[in-house]
């Protein structure tokens, strides 16, 4: 096929991340070429070191005390706790077995931790979720220090994981790294009915038997939750940046296929390597291309808001810098291709079985939306990327994906998307700058005029909804801007605020208008109500939501890319900003040891990441 030409708006906003970024990204490339060195790496050190890292390798041994083979670093994020990662206990007996069949070794270089957001909603824990990303791309560098290796396979897939995965490993970009997931779980009970039973335990009319049983029915197995979230976003950037063997995102876990590609994820790391002829360094494949690519598929898919955080920090790892502005215009010219829960009422598995990301990737590739010539791990361009695997007589191939649609409820192509463009947008007014989820909102709820309902916390808020403080009443309406504040990565690590969906959809639904106005995350389940996220500058660093008082008019217009308070401009300047009370945050749940972290963390436009720096 002739190759297609750019979309303006890819080229534009491409070279503009490339020119903002020629100085940081030059250093980084500067430093990975520095670091890559002919011939295995273990061979770089003493008699010593070698002895210690291969005293416990058995078999593999004499590989790798003299044999000139590929030795791969598996960095896992298992636990048996977290579904995603559960399937992953045996993926390194996989991988030795299928490089010792190629020539090579691997070895268990570490492991990093998985925390999962759905067991610490609403709990203190979440307060560590986010600087979790930080700490697993510290401990992906401890894993790799030992400098042994000469390929490296990143095992995980949920929220804060692969981002800390890949910033992590960004720090080795002169080797090459392939990510290995698990893929999802079979599909429970469908999202709508358990969002409807969440609705009704929130205004009382569920019982707490009735809401486990629906939840137990969602989250039922081994596999990533079905909904398409942080983690399952996850999955199709690692698609879309080259960065998976194609197709492998949706593959279930535990199943013939999955551990196929697990096995020829193995073999693949090892032909990149520097010792073959087909050397593909992850420094070489993780550029502005891909970055800019992730950022289209991510408003074509209408992701996770949460990646409005973790690419910008995965791309100035890379030395590449983006900021909202850059995804916002790529939103804007990129057509919303799916419709897949919270943005519509299919899971991932249906969404895969309807065409899945190998046809969203065909369908963005003939529009001129996507980079085709990245330098994908597997070998090709991104066009292959586009293939989907199968197995025939336990053999691995790969075909096209479906020409057209399987279901159209689902995923559409190009010519006849579900809306001209996709899923986020970054709005910006004289409270500062934030985030919206605009695809998972009908358009008449795209803009409000209300006045605000303070709340320090989300159990305020809770609270104030169980006391009927926010039910219509003399004088007051029903219609309000809830302002959570003190919610952002400097005041308290920048916690999920999903335990608010069903209440504020609740409200919602009978009538009053309602939208939520925070410095905090509303996580890749963001849903029906207009949420403006992620606002910066926090309200810990003095931001305009400390100047906010009870009963101030908001206007937040998400189509128009505004939010602003209705207050006159002298008055506002004049106004003292009140800093949130933060004691409650300090202690207990591991937090003391968090405090250096939140003391560091940038800005949540600048990644919220406290290993790039301060960028107040």
């Amino acid at each position: 096929m002739a190759t297609v030409a750019l979309h303006p708006a890819v080229e534009r906003v491409t070279a503009r991340i490339a020119l903002r970024s020629q100085a940081t990204r030059s250093a980084y490339l500067a430093r990975m070429e520095a670091a890559h060195q002919a011939g295995p790496y273990r061979y770089r050190l003493s008699c010593g070191n070698q002895a210690h890292g291969f005293a416990a390798s058995g078999d593999d041994k004499p590989a790798l005390r003299w044999g000139k083979g590929g030795n791969i670093g598996i960095v896992t994020a298992y636990n048996d706790m977290l579904s995603a990662h559960q399937p992953m206990e045996h993926y390194p007996s996989l991988i030795r077995m299928a490089a010792r069949n190629a020539g090579g070794s691997a070895q268990v270089a570490g492991g990093v931790p998985a925390m999962c957001d759905g067991v610490t909603q609403g709990r203190a824990g979440m307060e560590l979720s986010l600087f979790s990303r930080d700490v697993i791309a510290m401990a992906t560098a401890v894993s790799l220090s030992h400098d042994s290796f000469d390929a490296a396979l990143m095992l995980g897939v949920c929220d804060k994981i692969v981002p800390g995965l890949l910033i992590g490993a960004l720090s080795f970009g002169h080797l090459p790294v392939i990510f290995v997931p698990a893929g999802p779980m079979g599909s429970g009970i469908p999202n709508p009915e358990k969002a409807k039973v969440r609705q009704r335990y929130a205004l009382g009319q569920a019982s707490q038997d009735e809401l486990m049983d629906a939840e137990a029915a969602s989250y039922h197995s081994p596999g990533t939750c079905t909904f398409y979230g942080t983690a399952n976003s996850n999955q199709m950037l690692m698609e879309v940046m080259g960065l998976h063997l194609p197709g492998t995102a949706f593959v279930p876990p535990n199943t013939p296929l999955r551990s196929a590609l697990t096995v020829a994820a193995a073999e693949q790391v090892l032909r990149n390597t520097a010792l073959g002829k087909d050397y593909r360094p992850l420094a070489q494949t993780v550029n502005e291309k891909a970055i800019v690519n992730a950022m289209v598929g991510l408003a074509a898919t209408g992701g996770s808001t949460n990646h409005a955080l973790h690419l910008v920090a995965i791309a100035r790892a890379a030395g590449v810098i983006i900021d909202w502005s850059d995804l916002d215009e790529l939103s804007k010219a990129t057509p919303l291709l799916a419709r897949v829960y919270p943005n519509g009422s299919a899971d991932v598995n249906h969404f895969e079985a309807a065409g899945g990301i190998g046809f969203v990737i065909r369908e963005l590739l003939d529009a001129g939306l996507l980079h085709e010539d990245i330098l994908c791990v597997h070998g090709g361009s991104l066009r292959q990327q586009a293939q989907q695997p199968y197995l025939d007589d336990l053999a691995l191939h790969w075909q096209d994906p479906p020409a057209a649609s399987r279901n159209t409820d689902i995923v559409r192509p190009v010519s006849a998307p579900f809306d001209s463009e996709g899923g986020l947008r970054c709005i910006a007014g004289n409270l500062g700058r934030a985030v919206v989820k605009i695809s998972a909102v009908a358009p008449q709820f795209r803009r409000i005029e209300a006045p605000v309902r303070l709340f320090e916390s989300q159990d305020a808020l809770l609270a104030a909804f169980k006391a009927g403080q926010l039910d219509p009443q003399p004088g007051f309406d029903g219609h309000f801007v809830a302002v959570v504040r003190g919610q952002g990565p400097r005041a308290n690590g920048m916690p999920e605020l999903h335990k608010l969906t069903p209440t504020l959809a609740a409200l919602q639904d009978r009538g009053q208008r309602v939208a939520l106005l925070t410095d905090g995350r509303m996580s890749g389940a963001s849903g029906k109500v207009l949420a403006a996220i992620h606002v910066t500058p926090e309200a810990a660093d003095g931001g305009a939501l400390a100047k906010l008082r009870e009963g101030d008019v908001i206007r937040i217009d998400a189509e128009a890319g505004r939010m602003d308070v209705v207050v006159d401009a002298a008055d506002w300047a004049a106004r003292e900003a009140l800093l949130p009370d933060l004691s409650g945050n300090q202690f207990g749940m591991g937090r003391e040891l968090f405090g250096h972290l939140r003391a560091s963390v940038g800005s949540a436009e600048h990644g919220a990441c406290a290993l790039l720096g301060n960028d107040a």
